[in-house]
């Protein structure tokens, strides 16, 4: 059974938006169109997990165009489009610990930032831009952990139980995914290097 014309037209358009030459580029802007993709379902997954509670959640997306604008900034700068997506993810992590309270486990996000950070880019470009994007990402923790202020909504204890496991589950495979990803794109390299004449080596 195929696809409708509209979707199979946009999926193709959005694989042409995410398209790069540089094959860390085009898979960090994967990474962020996926991202901005999984935001709109958020308020359902809260609602399944947590309640019904999910006025909240409508502050997560404030992130959203900043995601969706990776590509479109890569492809003028290709450093500071990679950049803006674990600023984006910082952003919002940062945010919704205010909104949420840090009981709800939501500053765990700033490990997916900080592997993305640190995966995104070349070691050339690790002191401009990996190592202090992923340093904020600890940075931001120490600094902020105890500085939010009351969340602007209080829950009970089972649903901040709830919402825990749901932003630790998401971290996680967010988290996992990215390893993924990159561990594939290695791959690649790799059998680019076996395949090329003498055997040279991939770019880093």
């Amino acid at each position: 059974m195929s696809l409708p014309a509209w979707l199979t037209d946009g999926m193709a358009a959005l694989r042409a938006y995410a398209h790069h030459p540089d094959p860390r580029v085009a898979t960090a802007n994967f990474i962020a169109l996926l991202v901005a993709s999984n935001q709109p379902f958020y308020p359902l997954y809260f609602y399944w997990s947590v309640g019904p509670e999910i006025g909240p959640t409508a502050w997560t997306f404030l992130s959203t165009p900043f995601f969706l604008a990776v590509p479109a900034l890569s492809r003028w700068n290709t450093v500071l489009g990679r950049a803006l997506l674990p600023i984006a993810g910082i952003a919002n992590t940062l945010l919704s610990a205010k909104v949420f309270g840090v009981a709800s486990g939501v500053e765990i996000f700033l490990i997916p930032c900080a592997v993305l950070a640190l995966l995104i880019f070349r070691p050339s470009e690790r002191w401009i831009a990996a190592f202090p994007l992923a340093g904020f990402c600890f940075l931001a923790y120490f600094l902020f952990h105890d500085a939010y202020g009351a969340p602007s909504r209080i829950y009970s204890a089972a649903e901040y139980a709830a919402l825990l496991r749901l932003n630790m589950l998401s971290a996680g495979g967010l988290t996992a995914f990215t390893a993924l990803t990159f561990s594939t794109l290695l791959a690649d390299a790799e059998v680019a290097s076996a395949k090329a004449p003498g055997g040279g080596e991939a770019r880093d």
